[in-house]
């Protein structure tokens, strides 16, 4: 515990600029990952523990498409889409066998499907660890607000996250087809009854919980080493945003995400050894305060 530290960096303006960043990348990836887990469970009823794997997915097709091309924009866009055709294939074979079945059978099929994805990546890209690396426009000197550093690509990320949140947000609330699957969520024998093609709509929002996990990955893959596996502990820490957001509310993912961010951040300067411990403890104090998290609500 190192208590000066946290404290030194809280009155000193370039190292809450850099903390406060560091946070809110950790963040807005989190967020990305964890809104189509809740999306998903808020429309299909199903806790998906094989989440993780699409983000894990979405960093090596973005990966493998920006050494064949060279180019960033179609390597995010693989990592994308690639994960969206994946989630689909996924829920039409698999998931789609288990809805309505005991809850240990869904959490049964999906960590075989963690194991099984994670072997399928050390099969075709081996055990070892890779880098994408940071593409050449972004090589360059950071950014320095109140004396802070702030790489560029950093903004970028924040800045494609708060618009996936907003056009996500508005799309559910204002489009057709959003309307369909939040009437799908509520009721999905009256949408049923009214001709439309319910299984239609779970494999789209699976795609669309994929393609989003799988975005956080292609975005991360500048940033992060890519490992078999690496979808797990992003995968823990974004039921983590859910259960304090509230499960099925897409507010709640993107609030918890940063205050989970920013606890990580933060956390490892004074708590260096417990910062994960500091997760755990806040998502305790909010299941205790607000049992169904912040922006969940009762279902009765």
């Amino acid at each position: 515990m190192d208590l000066d530290a946290l404290a030194s960096c809280l009155v000193s303006p370039a190292c809450l600029v850099t903390q406060t960043t560091s946070g809110l990348i950790i963040g807005m990836l989190l967020f990305l990952v964890a809104v189509g887990l809740t999306l998903i469970f808020g429309v299909l009823k199903v806790v998906n523990f094989s989440h993780g794997a699409f983000y894990m997915f979405g960093a090596y097709f973005a990966m493998t498409a920006y050494q064949f091309t060279g180019s960033f924009a179609l390597a995010i866009l693989s990592g994308a889409v690639g994960t969206a055709i994946l989630g689909l294939i996924f829920e039409r074979v698999f998931m789609s066998r288990v809805y309505g079945r005991d809850v240990l059978m869904q959490l049964l099929v999906c960590y075989a499907f963690v194991l099984i994805f994670d072997d399928v990546v050390r099969m075709i890209w081996g055990p070892e660890f890779r880098s994408m690396g940071m593409p050449a426009a972004f090589q360059v000197p950071p950014l320095f607000i109140a004396g802070g550093v702030v790489p560029p690509y950093y903004l970028l990320l924040i800045g494609v996250a708060l618009a996936a949140a907003v056009v996500l947000g508005l799309a559910l609330a204002r489009s057709r087809i959003g309307k369909v699957i939040r009437a799908a969520a509520h009721n999905p024998g009256m949408v049923s009854a009214l001709g439309i093609n319910t299984g239609l709509i779970y494999g789209g929002v699976f795609a669309l919980g994929g393609m989003l996990a799988g975005l956080a990955g292609a975005l991360a893959a500048p940033v992060r080493s890519l490992t078999p596996g690496m979808g797990f502990s992003v995968l823990i820490e974004s039921f983590i945003v859910t259960v304090i957001g509230g499960m099925g509310s897409i507010l709640g993912a993107l609030i918890g995400a940063l205050l989970i961010g920013l606890i990580r951040s933060f956390g490892s300067l004074g708590f260096p050894l417990f910062t994960e411990g500091l997760m755990y403890l806040f998502m305790v104090i909010v299941l205790v305060s607000r049992p169904t998290g912040l922006f969940g609500k009762e279902v009765a």
